[in-house]
């Protein structure tokens, strides 16, 4: 029961995402919305669906996306085993890690079945995806999993932007908003929300 449902919800997410896309693109000349400039964003688990939409809508013939933005995003439903050189900087758990996948996979959560839509760094083949934008810090436990995307995004062709900030945790923002760092993330995400 609970494999039925958790990956019907995995699909269910995939498909009200992409239709939210479609519904914008479709209302784009009505909204004075440019359907060339449409970008996706999201930070932490609303990354990792941003990506998932990307890989969706790629998968499905569009609508175009124009840049994908992900902040610090949960991308691989397998990354729960704690890493002892991140642990005590954790502000997102390797206990959240898990909870927050068997929330979204149930029991499919580390088998092979999960789909890439769900889990954005099970995409064997990231070519076509939309340009990106990844940023992560160094004491997030996100961090392996986010430069390894990024890297198999430009290996495949698709234009990467990576930022991994050094001695931060994940979220860092919210807990030094005026800080440096949170400073230099902000003028880049303007930057790049600015720049298509």
């Amino acid at each position: 029961m609970a494999r039925r449902f958790c990956s019907g919800g995995t699909r269910e997410r995939a498909v009200n995402s992409h239709a939210g896309l479609v519904w914008l693109h479709d209302h784009a000349q009505d909204l004075g919305v440019d359907p060339s400039r449409i970008a996706i964003m999201g930070d932490s688990g609303g990354g990792g669906v941003a990506a998932g939409l990307a890989i969706h809508a790629r998968d499905n013939s569009g609508p175009a996306i124009a840049r994908q933005i992900l902040i610090y995003p949960m991308l691989d439903d397998r990354n729960v085993d704690p890493d002892p050189e991140l642990v005590p900087f954790a502000t997102w758990s390797y206990d959240d890690n898990f909870t927050g996948w068997n929330a979204l996979l149930g029991d499919l959560r580390g088998s092979d079945e999960v789909p890439a839509s769900a889990s954005p760094s099970r995409i064997v083949d990231p070519a076509g995806l939309p340009p990106a934008y990844v940023e992560v810090g160094e004491l997030d436990i996100f961090r392996n999993e986010d430069i390894e995307y990024a890297r198999r995004l430009s290996a495949a062709g698709v234009s990467t932007e990576l930022h991994v900030h050094p001695s931060v945790p994940h979220a860092w923002e919210t807990f030094a908003f005026s800080g440096a760092v949170a400073k230099r993330s902000a003028e880049d995400r303007i930057r790049v929300i600015s720049s298509f």
